[in-house]
């Protein structure tokens, strides 16, 4: 598994004395951006508690920065801070699973269907690159950057939406589920990833074409085929979480 925190720590170099408030709230940024790959690609355990002095020697920070990113975390649904116990990662039952997706499925199917009515030219190129960025990362096996750029085209559709309501709702439970979708890919076998990639062939198809219903139909059922396999990878034996060859 590729993960934006390597091994042996590479310090987040800290903003200039004179840097101001830009470069502590890139650095907040930087930190919360690596820390949420490492939770996201599974490198803790399902309900394990999060090693709070590991994760500091890796990203080369104190604890202070690393407790300010936690909460973010927590906030998204990722992990859950226990009091006076520092953290876990939140454990999500079958359940659970299956009604965030549909959640979600309801959602983006929306969010398809008005997306079409206002789309622009320029916003579908830009996530016609994402897609061809997407391909290059499924061709070389970097589930890593696969998941970056698919997660950046779910996104895009959802802004052209132009419904904040729908964005807020959207982003409100992205973050719970954010970890079982980069995990359901390993599903099936490995089987689950070219599956995923035929059914983004099928919504940018629909996308370009302004189909409305029919893309509204292709982003639910993706939703559900993903819902599917995130329940199976679930109940299937913890493996290593290499990526699919």
């Amino acid at each position: 598994m590729k993960s934006t925190i390597p091994d042996t720590g590479v310090p987040i170099a800290p903003p200039a004395a004179n840097g101001g408030d830009r470069q502590e709230a890139s650095l907040h940024g930087e930190i919360l951006l690596r820390l949420r790959d490492y939770v996201v690609e599974g490198n803790i355990p399902e309900g394990g508690r999060v090693p709070e002095r590991q994760l500091c020697e890796m990203l080369g920070i104190s604890r202070t920065p690393l407790r300010e990113a936690l909460k973010v975390l927590a906030a998204e649904g990722l992990i859950e801070l226990l009091p006076n116990r520092g953290a876990r990662v939140r454990q999500l039952s079958q359940r659970d699973l299956e009604e965030l997706f549909d959640v979600m499925a309801g959602l983006e199917s929306l969010a398809g269907r008005l997306a079409c009515e206002a789309i622009t030219d320029a916003e579908i190129t830009a996530i016609e690159q994402l897609h061809y960025e997407m391909y290059g990362h499924y061709l070389h096996r970097d589930m890593h950057g696969y998941f970056q750029a698919n997660q950046r085209i779910h996104e895009s559709i959802v802004a052209a939406a132009r419904n904040e309501t729908l964005k807020t709702a959207y982003a409100n439970f992205a973050g719970r589920i954010r970890r079982v979708r980069y995990s359901a890919n390993f599903a099936r076998k490995r089987q689950r990833w070219a599956e995923a990639m035929r059914e983004h062939e099928a919504i940018l198809d629909a996308l370009r074409r302004r189909a409305a219903s029919e893309l509204s139909d292709i982003l639910f059922q993706h939703l559900r085929n993903k819902r599917a396999a995130a329940i199976e990878h679930l109940s299937e034996p913890q493996e290593d979480a290499a990526a699919p060859s």
